[in-house]
């Protein structure tokens, strides 16, 4: 008996507090909008290419002045471990390149002000397109 008074007391409490948030034009304030939030519009992976160095310079214009030094004689000799030389250098620069290459994925977000973003990172995200997320310090967040 006494929870079943209770029970009708709470929902007594209940519609009355609406009732007077109805009466005296008391409202809830909508929720802001949030000027870092956006929906995605794609995610794909790109792949970015990594810097050269002198490892692979020096290490191809060895190899390559070792091959030219193979070819021809007296100045032609010369000439082709020259060229060989820095032709291997530019072919070392370039393996370096691809050797330290590496892949980010790459987020488009409409943003709620109608601008659109890209955000990159090393790991494939948690969200594909059509996800709310939110921008923060560079970096989004899942909502």
């Amino acid at each position: 008996m006494a929870l079943k008074n209770f029970l009708v007391a709470a929902l007594v409490l209940s519609a009355s507090t609406a009732v007077l948030s109805r009466d005296h034009g008391v409202r809830t304030a909508a929720p802001a909008a949030c000027a870092a939030c956006g929906t995605v519009q794609e995610v794909h992976a790109e792949k970015r290419q990594g810097e050269g160095g002198a490892a692979g310079i020096v290490g191809g214009a060895l190899v390559g002045g070792l091959l030219g030094h193979q070819i021809g004689g007296g100045r032609g000799k010369t000439l082709a471990t020259v060229g060989g030389a820095a032709a291997g250098g530019y072919v070392g620069n370039e393996v370096q390149k691809r050797a330290n290459s590496r892949t980010v994925w790459v987020t488009t977000v409409r943003m709620s002000d109608g601008s659109v973003r890209r955000f990159e990172q090393q790991a494939r995200p948690a969200w594909g397109a059509g996800s709310a997320v939110r921008a923060a310090n560079g970096h989004l967040q899942r909502l």
